[in-house]
């Protein structure tokens, strides 16, 4: 706020309240969020990644068969180069391998894929599995 001197105008040296109350409230979510990370940081167990895959849909597409699906990472560490492997099986034999690799799948989250099989999943059994991960 300014203040008019003889025609001049100055600014206030003092600091209004609502400037107080704003870098009060600032100051004390700065404080939290910090508290709250180191808190997850020192007690949250280090657990390694824990991969699970559940198929979404199967859709025809111009060289096949499209399957998509969710890949999922219970576990509190992220997995890198995380290789997925689909196998369609009849007759106890593997007649088509596909394989998906993932940058990474980070912990406690989700992400999405898809594999693609020339041959139709419905006609065969069809098993997905993560065959893999690095540590990033």
């Amino acid at each position: 706020m300014t203040k008019s001197e003889n025609g001049r105008r100055r600014e206030r040296q003092d600091a209004h309240w609502i400037e107080w109350l704003t870098g009060i409230v600032s100051a004390l979510l700065v404080a939290a969020l910090l508290g709250w990370l180191g808190w997850e940081a020192l007690m949250r167990p280090t657990t390694p990644p824990d991969l699970s895959i559940h198929v979404v849909s199967t859709q025809p597409s111009s060289g096949g068969y499209r399957v998509a699906f969710d890949i999922s990472n219970a576990g509190t560490t992220t997995a890198a180069a995380v290789t997925v492997i689909g196998r369609l099986i009849k007759d106890g034999q593997v007649i088509e391998e596909s394989p998906v690799v993932f940058d990474y799948v980070a912990a406690q989250s989700k992400t999405q894929g898809a594999i693609f099989f020339r041959n139709d999943p419905a006609a065969s059994e069809m098993v997905m599995r993560p065959a893999g991960y690095t540590s990033p």
